[in-house]
């Protein structure tokens, strides 16, 4: 999830000075990344730690002025989430590598479908998180074996998403793209749809070239925004982004949000999906992207209990919400169904022992029965 400004000019990077490598280091940085290519990562670069100098201001603005909602965790350790140096003093690199997750067909296209339930496309398949770091822990063992045949034994930490760790600002640095007006990352080779992993280790490598913005004038990511949670370009309030109010956001959504949601029950692709550089973006590659959830019917996953949510979502990213959480946003949805005859599905609920279940099944069936008591 975006949750921090980035610069539209240089990103705000120090260039790395020059220092001296020797051929046994160059040639293990180029094994490196040939490796990383074979272990299925679609791009990788490498930074030093203290590469982004200003993401700690920024990110001590962005939590000053609230953007970050219920999402304490920030907060809590904001020391280590700005400054890659200080979660590790050690590391000399940090090896930042881009894994493609491109959808095969159009992500807005279930939209239309009010009778059923979009998710965003990195929750389709298995849980990004475990098959990423598989395959950081393979490479960093890699590099671990390299290092020391070349007399250059090193240390190595991994991380993918879960640690204090600015993933965007870095791949930035580490040229694999930009943080574009949306704040993701997207680049010219790799469009979109990419999950971010990062190897720290102790050997010093030689940097590569930080990445610019290549968004030019374009605002395609800022004007389809349903909730408007982009305030300016490359800047984001979490409060009124639809992935942080269906998957970080505790209790009842504000009712003047719900019905911009739609039929979005976890997460939203729009500034992704919109994105002009995805027309080269890269193809994914790993069989567990593939789409398990598709569209599923609400009336479907409303009635789901917690035993029945585990089970179905079970080795997916959404079962980390819960039960409740879900079938809040399911109930968001139906009642923006337009739907008459799903308003039954929802009236059920409206006594549900969860209170911001039974709020949201009161709201659906006041918004599908006009006049009537919830």
């Amino acid at each position: 999830m975006p949750t921090w400004i980035s610069d539209p000019t240089h990103g705000g990077f120090t260039p790395p000075d020059p220092g001296i490598f020797g051929e046994e280091k160059d040639l293990l940085k180029r094994s490196l990344i040939a490796q990383a290519k074979t272990e299925g990562f679609a791009k990788a670069g490498i930074c030093r730690p203290d590469a982004v100098p200003k993401a700690a201001r920024r990110l001590r603005e962005f939590l000053a002025e609230g953007r970050h909602g219920q999402m304490g965790w920030m907060a809590e350790r904001e020391e280590w989430r700005g400054s890659a140096a200080a979660l590790w003093p050690e590391a000399r690199s940090v090896i930042m590598l881009a894994e493609a997750y491109t959808p095969e067909s159009d992500p807005m296209a279930g939209l239309a479908a009010r009778d059923r339930g979009v998710v965003s496309v990195y929750a389709q398949g298995k849980d990004y998180h475990d098959l990423v770091k598989r395959r950081l822990k393979r490479l960093g063992r890699w590099l671990m074996d390299a290092a020391a045949k070349a007399s250059q034994p090193c240390e190595i930490k991994v991380f993918v998403d879960t640690a204090p760790v600015m993933e965007k600002p870095l791949a930035q640095a580490a040229g694999l793209g930009w943080q574009g007006k949306h704040t993701n990352l997207l680049g010219r080779e790799l469009g979109s749809w990419v999950f971010l992993g990062a190897i720290f280790t102790t050997l010093e490598l030689e940097p590569d070239e930080a990445e610019v913005s290549h968004c030019g004038t374009c605002t395609a990511c800022l004007d389809v925004c349903p909730t408007k949670a982009f305030p300016g370009p490359y800047q984001l309030d979490a409060r009124r982004c639809i992935s942080y109010l269906t998957i970080e956001h505790k209790g009842p959504v504000a009712e003047e949000l719900r019905g911009l949601m739609g039929n979005r029950i976890y997460g939203c692709d729009d500034c992704l999906a919109v994105c002009p550089w995805n027309k080269f973006a890269v193809a994914a590659t790993e069989m567990g992207y593939q789409p398990r959830v598709g569209l599923p019917e609400l009336a479907e996953l409303a009635v789901l209990d917690d035993a029945g949510f585990r089970a179905r979502f079970a080795g997916s990213p959404i079962k980390r919400i819960g039960r409740d959480r879900f079938v809040r946003n399911v109930l968001y949805a139906i009642g923006n169904s337009g739907m008459p005859g799903l308003g039954a599905v929802a009236a059920g609920l409206v006594r549900d022992p969860d209170p911001a279940v039974a709020d949201a099944a009161a709201w659906a069936v006041a918004q599908l029965s006009p006049g009537l008591p919830g």
